[in-house]
């Protein structure tokens, strides 16, 4: 079920970013503030066909998937944008139902629980890629290229960002080292 924040009385609202939400918004807000969100985990868990990767050889895009917690971005939204950012969140991601659109409870960097319009897997889209080890993702993003760009740049800014907020994710900084290793590997036994 699709969830709009109240229009009717034109209050603030708030979006979570766990991806690239975070060094990319898109949209107008007046607040940011670290935020977690609990019984979800950034995971990448989802094919992507089309900015970072393709039909024949897909990439992988974050989501939410169950379980654990996810630290990231908190944006606060006014009340008089909420049609405006609604359509555009919408668009950018909804465009392939891949996620659910849920207003989730955070909490704010200050103590505060409000809560949020947040995306989440969607465990029965045939572009769920389930959770997969590090070596997985790591062949996966690799050599992946889309629309907007390689996979391991995808990787690498939000890793940028996360490490700007000095948040660590264990699971994708292995994932990114291990990329790395692989490409060294193939420059290696290139015999260049």
């Amino acid at each position: 079920m699709t969830i709009l924040p109240d229009d009717r009385r034109m209050n603030d609202f708030w979006v979570f970013g766990y991806g690239s939400l975070m060094w990319r918004p898109g949209f107008a807000h007046v607040e940011t503030t670290r935020a977690r969100l609990y019984g979800y985990r950034r995971s990448l868990c989802i094919y992507s066909h089309v900015h970072r990767g393709t039909p024949d050889h897909p990439g992988l895009v974050l989501g939410l998937d169950a379980g654990g917690s996810c630290l990231g971005i908190a944006f606060r939204v006014p009340g008089d944008m909420t049609g405006e950012v609604m359509t555009y969140l919408r668009e950018r991601e909804m465009s392939n139902q891949v996620y659910h659109e849920k207003h989730l409870r955070l909490r704010l960097a200050d103590g505060r629980d409000v809560d949020a319009v947040t995306y989440v897997a969607d465990r029965r889209h045939l572009q769920y890629a389930g959770s997969l080890k590090a070596e997985e993702a790591a062949a996966i993003v690799g050599s992946a290229r889309g629309d907007s760009g390689t996979n391991v740049d995808y990787v690498a800014n939000t890793l940028q960002h996360l490490r700007n907020m000095r948040v660590r994710d264990h699971w994708l900084e292995h994932v990114n080292d291990l990329i790395h290793q692989n490409s060294q590997r193939q420059f290696d036994g290139s015999g260049g």
